[in-house]
C-alpha cells in the first residue's frame, strides 16, 4: 500500500493544444484533459511517496519522481498514451530534494536538498551551474521575491541569495522559531508559519 502513495500537488498547464491537469503519482506521472477528465498521456517510473510540487516552464514539466531515491525528470507535456520512451528530455539522478519543491527563475532551476546543498541547474538541459553548501537541512521550498531567493532551513535560519550563475549569499537571518512549511508571498511581505505562530514579515 505504501508504494502507491504520492503527495504532490497537481498543477494546471496549457500545452498540447489545451488545458491539462498534471498529477505525478506513485509509479507514473499522468496528465488529464482539464475539461473532460480524459487521460491524455503518462510516463512511467519507479517512484513513490513524492512530495515536491512539479513545475512547468520552457515547454517542459519538471518532476521529482521518488522520495527514497529522488530524481529530477524534465518531460514534454504532449502526445497520447504511454510516452515514457519519447518524452523524457533529460534526467538528473543525484543530489535532488526529497521534500522541498523546485524554483524556476528565468532559465535557471534552484533547489535545496535534504542534505543541505543548494543547487542551480540549466532549465533547458539539466546541466549543473553550481552546487554549494547551505547551512542546515531543508523541508521548506525556496521562494523568489524582490529579485532575491530565500531559503528557510529547519534550524530557523533564512539565507538570502542573488539569482544567477554565481552563488552569492546576500544575507543570513536567524529566526526565533522552527520553520518547516514553505512561506507564502503577498505583495512585499512573507506569510510565515512557525511551530507556534503565524508571522507577516
Amino acid at each position: 500500500t505504501n508504494l502507491r502513495k504520492g503527495f504532490c500537488t497537481p498543477i494546471i498547464l496549457e500545452a498540447g493544444g489545451g488545458l491539462q491537469v498534471f498529477s505525478p503519482g506513485a509509479k507514473a506521472m499522468i496528465s488529464y484533459d482539464a475539461q473532460s477528465g480524459e487521460e491524455l498521456w503518462k510516463i512511467r517510473y519507479n517512484g513513490w511517496s513524492m512530495v515536491a510540487r512539479p513545475l512547468f516552464g520552457h515547454g517542459l514539466l519538471y518532476v521529482i519522481t521518488d522520495y527514497e531515491k529522488p530524481e529530477l525528470w524534465a518531460v514534454r507535456p504532449e502526445g497520447r498514451g504511454d510516452v515514457t520512451d519519447t518524452n523524457v528530455v533529460w534526467k538528473v539522478t543525484k543530489d535532488m530534494p526529497r521534500t522541498a519543491s523546485l524554483l524556476l527563475v528565468d532559465d535557471l532551476l534552484y533547489m535545496a536538498n535534504d542534505e543541505g546543498y543548494g543547487l542551480c541547474l540549466e532549465a533547458k538541459t539539466g546541466e549543473r551551474v553550481w552546487r554549494e553548501r547551505l547551512k542546515g537541512k531543508y523541508s521548506a521550498s525556496p521562494i523568489y521575491g524582490s529579485g532575491r531567493i530565500y531559503f528557510f532551513n529547519e534550524k530557523n535560519l533564512a539565507s538570502v541569495i542573488e539569482p544567477g550563475r554565481q552563488f552569492k549569499v546576500l544575507a543570513e537571518n536567524q529566526l526565533e522559531e522552527r520553520v518547516m512549511a514553505t512561506p507564502a508571498v503577498t505583495g512585499d511581505a512573507f506569510i510565515l508559519r512557525s511551530k507556534t505562530h503565524l508571522y507577516r514579515l
